[in-house]
């Protein structure tokens, strides 16, 4: 098996939506640091991750630069192109055959010559039984499913090679061993059959073929189709019914069987998984053929189909391009002989104690907290406690756990703020009011309110406090407002108010900073008074020295001239 494999995730694009797991019928899905990543050894390739990711993270394997190789190596590549291609390229079949024959390929084949041996191999094993339960091989991701998730019905599974298997041992009969087949189609799940068979060398989706086309450059209006280019060895007829809903087992009427075989089409993995439930084999007194598909509408419904046209519109195409035949051999040509091992998934059982307690980690105390609301992916609160047990998934994946943690957070924090904290709808009712507001706002009433369970919820702000028009004005504009020293009566208040969903609720913090800025004023004026004080000690000391320097200026001056008279005697 590849390294890689089919389906694989782009963890810059996962985002935490699960809605992976939630389409996934088998949930091999793993939660990691919240992204999601396919599990191989659950997965069965159905591709309904693929197809559902609404950020495009779930992608599959491209595998063309391997088919690019065997190209390049000299090697001849025939192509064996599914049925539905006619639903999904709207071209002549010789110019389908032009274009792959421009990318490289030898030649190119219909998978439905490997479908109409299956449908002959199938009806004389039908014909030739006398009660059972047989499904059919054709699609790869039912013989996965029934292989690791319902091994008690794999004996039940035609043991013949699918369509796919079948033509190329049509073809290495034909064209000699050493030639190399490429499958293409819209079906994810050929991807894991090639690497069960040496029969096949790569499979193609037909998303990969337009990207290659698109890359090689080629615009289909100018590709000059050749006249001698047709399907090798021949064209199909019948078995181009598959890719639709009950196709094979048209087929299979066609040949002929006996009128007691009952044959039943069964379209989604969900609706052939019901089918198998509680089916108690021994009680199976008749021949039943069930065509089971795991796309819903057969094989145009896959995961990789690759076109915008309306359902309706593919089988249309797919019925214009079938051929009849006036004959239809009893015997197959070709036959696949395939014996499939069993793989179960084993799942493993807990104790429900360990359930419990795991049930506990995501605030699941008691019965009626198991929500059940699916919004992890689960269909129930306990399949999500197995995937943790199981370490496939983590606790933050509980939406209504992480709301009440995020809220319980939310509110000790309002809770804890010394400033007053107060939510508002657009009806300017209170919807969330910390202690701290209930304090500053409700004077007297303030021990009635806090006795409340809700508080303040549901009152007006209006009747609380006086600046409601913040609100108003706010709820208004979407804008955020700050308002510093904001009078009201007697008080000063910094006001923050902020919008937390535009125009439905506004929240405000607000500080009563009366006493603080009495304080600084009061400060202020003794620093004023300290400071006018200072400056009078120093006026007065400045003036005393210059009366002191002129007195002894004048002293001065008098000795000196004493002692200049006494220097003339």
């Amino acid at each position: 098996m590849d390294k890689q494999y089919p389906v694989y995730t782009l963890i810059n694009e996962c985002h935490d939506c699960y809605k992976c797991i939630r389409e996934c019928p088998v949930k091999a899905i793993k939660i990691e640091n919240g992204h999601a990543s396919v599990i191989p050894q659950k997965c069965i390739a159905c591709g309904n991750c693929v197809k559902t990711c609404p950020s495009n993270a779930k992608r599959v394997r491209n595998d063309i630069a391997k088919v690019k190789n065997l190209i390049l190596a000299g090697k001849k590549v025939y192509v064996s192109l599914a049925p539905s291609w006619s639903g999904v390229f709207e071209h002549s079949p010789r110019k389908m055959i032009t274009l792959l024959k421009k990318l490289g390929f030898y030649e190119v084949s219909e998978t439905a010559l490997g479908a109409q041996e299956v449908s002959i191999k199938t009806a004389e094993i039908l014909n030739s039984s006398e009660k059972g339960l047989f499904i059919s091989s054709a699609c790869p991701v039912i013989v996965d499913y029934i292989k690791h998730y319902r091994p008690e019905f794999l004996n039940c599974i035609t043991p013949i090679g699918s369509p796919a298997m079948t033509h190329a041992r049509l073809l290495k009969d034909k064209y000699g061993d050493d030639i190399s087949i490429v499958f293409i189609g819209p079906c994810i799940g050929k991807k894991n059959e090639v690497s069960y068979t040496d029969l096949i060398d790569i499979a193609l989706t037909f998303e990969e073929l337009k990207l290659w086309i698109y890359d090689e450059g080629f615009d289909f209006a100018d590709v000059e189709t050749n006249p001698k280019n047709q399907f090798v060895p021949y064209s199909a007829y019948e078995g181009s019914l598959y890719p639709i809903d009950g196709g094979m087992n048209e087929t299979i009427k066609r040949i002929g069987v006996k009128n007691e075989i009952q044959l039943i089409d069964v379209c989604g993995l969900h609706t052939f998984e019901k089918a198998l439930n509680n089916l108690n084999l021994d009680k199976i007194n008749k021949t039943i053929f069930v065509e089971a598909l795991a796309c819903e509408g057969g094989c145009i419904g896959g995961p990789c189909i690759s076109t915008d046209k309306a359902s309706l519109s593919v089988v249309s195409d797919v019925l214009t391009g079938v051929k009849n035949r006036d004959y239809i051999p009893k015997k197959a040509s070709t036959v696949v002989d395939y014996k499939i091992k069993p793989c179960k998934v084993v799942t493993s059982e807990y104790p429900l104690e360990d359930i419990l307690k795991t049930l506990k980690r995501i605030g699941k105390h008691t019965v009626d907290d198991e929500l059940n609301c699916g919004g992890c992916g689960y269909a129930t609160c306990r399949d999500l406690a197995k995937a943790l047990l199981d370490g496939d998934a983590e606790t933050s994946m509980c939406v209504s756990y992480m709301r009440k943690i995020a809220m319980r957070k939310a509110a000790a924090m309002i809770r804890c703020m010394p400033a007053a904290v107060v939510m508002v709808d657009n009806n300017l009712n209170i919807l969330e009011a910390n202690d701290s507001f209930m304090k500053m706002f409700t004077g007297d009433m303030y021990e009635v309110f806090k006795t409340r369970p809700d508080g303040l919820a549901g009152a007006s702000i209006d009747r609380i406090v006086d600046f409601a028009d913040i609100f108003k004005t706010i709820l208004k504009t979407g804008k955020d407002l700050h308002k510093e020293h904001y009078h009201v009566k007697n008080r000063l208040y910094d006001i923050s108010a902020f919008t937390i969903e535009e125009n439905e609720i506004v929240g405000a913090v607000i500080t009563d900073v009366t006493s603080a800025e009495t304080n600084r004023e009061k400060i202020s004026q003794k620093a004023h008074e300290v400071i006018s004080k200072n400056i009078s000690i120093v006026q007065e000391i400045a003036c005393l020295l210059g009366e002191h320097m002129v007195e002894t200026e004048t002293l001065l001056s008098s000795i000196a001239e004493d002692y200049d008279e006494r220097s003339e005697e």
